[in-house]
Order: structure tokens, then sequence, then C-alpha cells
């Protein structure tokens, strides 16, 4: 049976650059993201985050198909 555990980051090497990325949204955000354990974020502020960093790779994606 396949592993339940989908948020994990398949190369361990890209851990770092999710990691940057995140933070840059947060930013241009307005979302003060700190290091390590943001569990006192509200739903909407991670939601938007999540949200836009998905966005930014869909458009980068498209982008790279035309």
């Amino acid at each position: 049976m396949a592993s339940s555990k989908s948020n994990r980051v398949e190369v361990p090497e890209a851990k770092a650059a999710m990691d940057r990325f995140k933070t840059e949204v947060a930013s241009e955000l307005g979302v003060n993201l700190k290091e390590g354990y943001n569990g006192d974020l509200t739903s909407k502020e991670a939601g938007s985050i999540g949200g836009e960093m998905v966005r930014r790779m869909i458009k980068k994606q498209e982008e790279s198909m035309k």
C-alpha cells in the first residue's frame, strides 16, 4: 500500500527552495512567517500562502508549455 503522507518533498534538495518560495510569497502577501513552526497562522493566512504558491507554479508550468 502507498504511503498516506502526501505532503513530503520527493527531492530533498528542493525543500530549501520551497521554503524560500513560501517565505517570498508570504512576505508579498503581508503574512509574517517565522523560522520553524507557524501554527499560530490563521487558516485564511495559511490558505492564501498555499493558494498563491499553487497559482504561481501553475502559471510557470503553463508558460513553459507555450
